[in-house]
């Protein structure tokens, strides 16, 4: 394996009874990134990251992580990995700190050098105010950045996070993400599963779409944006009592489908998706002119990730 790849998978099968989960996976994950894994639910991602994190075996295909492979050598995988799901796994009635010593403790660190790394992690996660406090007394971030601590105990040179964010109030998730960030820059591989897309678009540096039980599409944010060929021409009328009017007129004059023009409730701003670029914004305005709806602003952008994971999900069985 190259040493620049921390995870690799290769033809990665698997069902549960008559569901095909996964047919036929691959994945390379680079080591020092941050990788994410976009779908809608049932698309295989949880199912992929339990297969690298040894917690569940492929029926057919192979994954190693750092060389070594998951089903004949699952010990040396999970001593390299940091694993954080989508529920917190923490004693309630222990302290933060007396959680973190003790996930150390079973990593196999002596007791005044686990007392050490978890006064590390929390001054690096934020929680060091926190640390002498019961678990049942943190708030969702606070627990979830306590268990990201606890998963880095060990000091493993790849984390596994599930949805990490999932339940997180905005402040939460910004505040784990600025956590994940400074992680990254110590050079610590990253692989994540999130429903969050604005996330995956700000923080990660690859992103493989998946639907079905497969991988349809990977490339970086911006790669995956631009394979949508369409554009968004972003409207803002002078008044919202036209809104109703204005996606009439464009879904007829531009010929667009219910899905490709939509309009914020009360704000009299529309988007209309198509391609076409700037001629099919000189349309959408000539149109509305002609219509005698006034128009106070036009924009044309790239779609966000969220619009193109929705092109990329289209008709793919989901």
């Amino acid at each position: 394996m190259d040493q620049s790849t921390t995870v690799l998978a290769v033809g990665v099968a698997k069902s549960f009874g008559a569901v095909e989960a996964l047919r036929g996976v691959d994945l390379a994950v680079p080591a020092g990134s941050i990788t994410a894994l976009l779908g809608p639910n049932g698309a295989g991602k949880t199912t992929l990251v339990r297969i690298i994190a040894t917690l569940t075996r492929p029926d057919r295909g192979q994954v190693t992580v750092m060389g070594f492979d998951v089903t004949s050598a699952p010990a040396e995988v999970r001593a390299r990995i940091g694993l954080t799901g989508q529920y917190v796994g923490l004693d309630d009635a222990l302290s933060g700190q007396d959680n973190l010593v003790l996930i150390g403790r079973l990593a196999g660190l002596d007791r005044r050098r686990a007392r050490e790394r978890a006064a590390e992690l929390a001054e690096l996660l934020g929680i060091s105010y926190a640390l002498g406090r019961a678990a049942r007394t943190y708030s969702g971030g606070m627990r979830r950045r306590l268990d990201l601590a606890a998963s880095l105990m060990a000091g493993p040179p790849l984390i596994v996070l599930d949805e990490p964010t999932t339940g997180l109030d905005p402040a939460s998730r910004q505040q784990l993400w600025e956590a994940l960030a400074a992680l990254r820059a110590g050079g610590t591989t990253m692989l994540l599963t999130t429903q969050y897309l604005e996330e995956a678009d700000k923080f990660a540096d690859a992103v493989h779409v998946m639907n079905d039980g497969l991988i349809i599409a990977s490339g970086t944010p911006a790669q995956l944006k631009d394979r949508v060929a369409d554009r968004v021409v972003e409207i803002r009328l002078d008044s919202p009592d036209g809104a109703a009017a204005a996606v009439a007129v464009l879904r007829r004059e531009l010929t667009l489908s219910e899905a490709q023009v939509q309009a914020e409730p009360g704000s009299g701003r529309l988007t209309a998706t198509a391609g076409g670029g700037i001629d099919t914004l000189l349309r959408a305005a000539g149109a509305l002119r002609a219509a005698g709806i006034g128009v106070a602003d036009l924009s044309l952008r790239q779609p966000s990730l969220d619009e193109a994971f929705l092109a990329l999900t289209a008709g793919t069985g989901q």
